[in-house]
């Protein structure tokens, strides 16, 4: 608004000064027009010489006593004759004049006469003259003789001038006030727009990570409205972050607060007997070990939200399919079977893609027996890159397959299985980042089907924002 305001004093101080240049130009072509004028009527009516009767007048005082007496001055104008006599400078001016107040003093006189310029500017009591002369002479006279009459017409500038200043300065009193009118409607406008905005400032700054409740209510179709919603979004996505970080750590500390526990009690107990000191040390290292790779998939977890966490590239499919099912055989003494393999290239990050290829079949191991059939298969279409593992357990319960993906879930009944919960939930930050999704097709006591469906080709980062369609077992 500022800025506005310095913009429209700058365009009114520029319009004053030029309307005051173009008065006093005005006025100053008004001056030379009236002069210009006067001088020739006089000399056109010199020039003739003649009364109203017809008759000649060669007596230069009387043609300029004839003239003025038919003149009628503007305001400000004054009409002089002047005549050259044996004891100097004789002036005649018209009784009824406007100008009549105004000293007219014979150095004045003198000195305009003198002047060889037909026309000038001197200085009197009322300001600056501006005055044009024709000389006369008489009808009998030569070419070589000078002037005995002179016809001046003098006109009184500085009342114009002050006729335009007044101009002026009511035009920059109107503009002064326009200028206040529109700042003041400014800033009534620019409050009004600014509204949305103070608000949702206001939002952020009584935001906490204690409440984040609190939503902008939306209002129109303009921009301040789509800035609106976008700031109630990003509320959401901090919410959520908080909340998805507060359960976290509750998670993490209950979960590593065990094998802590387990350990302290075993070494707080641990006697002198050789075979009770070997079975401490066992039981401690399996926890330890236990609590090692938490920590390493909890690591693996927070690193899945930067943004280099996949580096996709063209990768054939069936090389990729391959090179799984060969890492997928060494895992446990199951019997995989390779149903499908997708033929072509996909954009993917094919150490991602086998890491969570591999959680997924570490999770069907947990829940079948030695000599059960999983399967694995791969599957590739114009837009979709797709991986499953099929195994033969005891399926997923429904109640759990909405939460089964989400950090240190288990299914109902499976902490006889272990692991800390964290195996799907790398699988799906795995999904979410190619942003793709994790699937599940379960019913409980037919096995089950984890899967992952990504994108077959290079697409515009949407920050992160994957969702899988559905849980699946730890």
């Amino acid at each position: 608004m500022a800025w506005l305001v310095l913009v429209m004093a700058s365009g009114l101080i520029t319009i004053v000064l030029v309307v005051r240049q173009l008065l006093l130009n005005d006025v100053d072509q008004r001056v030379t027009r009236v002069l210009n004028q006067e001088s020739r009527e006089y000399a056109a009516f010199a020039a003739v010489g003649r009364d109203r009767a017809g008759a000649v007048v060669t007596d230069p005082a009387a043609l300029l006593d004839l003239y003025l007496g038919a003149q009628y001055p503007d305001e400000y104008e004054t009409l002089i004759g002047i005549v050259a006599g044996p004891d100097g400078l004789d002036a005649v001016r018209q009784p009824h004049e406007s100008m009549r107040d105004v000293a007219l003093p014979d150095e004045l006189l003198h000195s305009i006469v003198a002047d060889p310029a037909p026309s000038g500017s001197a200085d009197t009591s009322a300001g600056e003259l501006r005055w044009a002369k024709v000389g006369t002479l008489p009808v009998d006279a030569g070419e070589s003789e000078e002037p005995a009459a002179w016809f001046v017409t003098g006109y009184l500038v500085e009342p114009s001038r002050r006729q335009a200043d007044d101009t002026l300065r009511a035009l920059t009193l109107v503009g002064a006030g326009a200028l206040l009118s529109g700042a003041g409607v400014c800033r009534l406008v620019a409050g009004q727009i600014l509204a949305p905005v103070r608000e949702v400032r206001l939002a952020a700054a009584a935001l906490t990570e204690r409440d984040l409740t609190h939503r902008l209510p939306v209002h129109g179709r303009d921009d301040i409205a789509a800035l609106t919603e976008q700031f109630n979004a990003m509320l959401d996505r901090l919410e959520r972050a908080f909340r998805t970080q507060r359960e976290f750590l509750d998670d993490a500390s209950h979960e590593l607060r065990t094998p802590i526990t387990i350990v302290r009690g075993h070494l707080e107990l641990l006697g002198d007997d050789p075979a009770e000191r070997a079975e401490a040390v066992r039981i401690c290292t399996d926890e330890l070990d236990r609590m090692s790779r938490m920590v390493e998939d909890l690591l693996l977890l927070a690193k899945s939200e930067q943004p280099d966490f996949v580096t996709p590239s063209w990768v054939s499919m069936p090389e990729l399919s391959s090179d799984v099912d060969i890492k997928l055989r060494g895992l446990a003494d199951r019997r995989w079977l390779l149903e499908a393999i997708g033929e072509g290239e996909a954009w993917l990050d094919p150490q991602r893609v086998t890491q969570a290829v591999l959680q997924l079949a570490q999770n069907a191991v947990a829940h079948t027996r030695p000599g059960d059939v999983i399967r694995f298969g791969s599957a590739l279409t114009e837009d979709t890159a797709s991986f499953w593992i099929t195994d033969t357990g005891p399926g997923v319960r429904p109640e759990d397959a909405p939460r089964i993906f989400r950090r240190f879930t288990r299914g109902t009944g499976e902490e006889r299985v272990g692991g800390a919960g964290l195996g799907l939930a790398i699988v799906t930050a795995i999904a979410d980042a190619h942003h793709g999704r994790a699937q599940l097709v379960s019913r409980p006591g037919d096995g089950a089907t984890f899967g992952l469906a990504l994108p077959a080709r290079p697409i515009e980062d949407d920050g992160g924002d994957g969702r899988h369609d559905e849980g699946g077992r730890a």
